[in-house]
């Protein structure tokens, strides 16, 4: 293969970050087409593998709310949502964790270990990883088992960073009461990242990143992400994306990248090229 000056410049790059993120954590949140998409499925394993081989710690956090309603609809079970919170009956919750928990996660595991990796599987139950509580709604509507987190325990992940395993973790959570609880991914990967003491975290969604008048915007401010959330330019899935992303460069996180799932390697193209893809959220 004859090098051009365009393929060298490019090596010459991602080596720079290579050299920037070895030994440091970056927590990936799984979600959108990357994880329907059987093509998809396969790029995303062998970009986590990759990075894991460069000497970098990657933490996959995985959501899968598309599964879990259609099982549930083929259980004749009702699925409905307020202000984009799953409303969970405790039979609906038995659905969501064996979705969640079992096929998604085991499934994601497969395709990482088939291409090198040792991924384990991961429940916010385990090593009380995820400490939660029943969420209240603002408009004092019971969202049945919906938790928010209270704390996150970080031991049993870098334990197994420490021994060169892949984590991938469900968003599931345990009350003090012993009750289980179902809780939003983005925010999940969030607490994960800051109290993992991550480098960067990295939310994967089927658009470009945050739209402004049709544009991309490339990079924003807390201050700026924070406007636009107020002026409800920020709206929808994006918005707990973006306040997740904020949470994380508030509480220590270097940066919270938004980035298009739908487009091959793209974990790869957003961490090894000075352009990057996406919106960054930065303080």
């Amino acid at each position: 293969m004859m090098f051009t000056e365009e393929n060298k410049n490019l090596l010459l790059e991602a080596l720079s970050y290579i050299k920037r993120f070895n030994d440091k954590i970056v927590v990936i949140k799984y979600g959108g087409a990357a994880m329907i998409d059987e093509q998809l499925k396969h790029s995303f394993a062998q970009d986590i593998v990759l990075l894991q081989s460069l000497g970098m710690l990657p933490v996959i956090v995985h959501g899968g709310g598309p599964e879990v309603s259609k099982a549930m609809e083929q259980l004749g079970q009702e699925v409905s949502f307020i202000d984009g919170l799953r409303v969970t009956s405790s039979e609906n919750l038995k659905v969501a964790e064996m979705v969640l928990s079992g096929t998604i996660n085991k499934e994601i595991i497969t395709h990482l270990n088939t291409f090198g990796g040792k991924a384990v599987g991961v429940s916010g139950k385990d090593g009380l990883l995820i400490e939660a509580r029943k969420k209240q709604h603002a408009g004092g509507v019971d969202l049945g088992y919906v938790g928010e987190i209270e704390s996150v325990n970080p031991e049993l992940l870098l334990v197994l960073l420490k021994q060169g395993f892949l984590p991938v973790v469900s968003p599931i959570g345990l009350g003090k009461d012993g009750v289980t609880y179902n809780i939003n991914a983005d925010t999940t990967a969030s607490r994960i990242a800051v109290a993992l003491g991550a480098y960067k975290i990295i939310f994967m969604t089927d658009v470009d990143g945050v739209l402004e008048d049709g544009k991309l915007r490339g990079q924003l401010s807390v201050v700026e992400a924070e406007k636009l959330i107020k002026k409800n330019v920020i709206s929808g899935g994006m918005a707990p994306k973006v306040s997740a992303g904020l949470f994380c460069v508030k509480n220590g996180v270097e940066s919270a990248q938004i980035i298009n799932g739908t487009d091959p390697h793209s974990v790869i193209a957003e961490l090894f090229t000075d352009k990057g893809i996406g919106t960054q959220i930065v303080l």
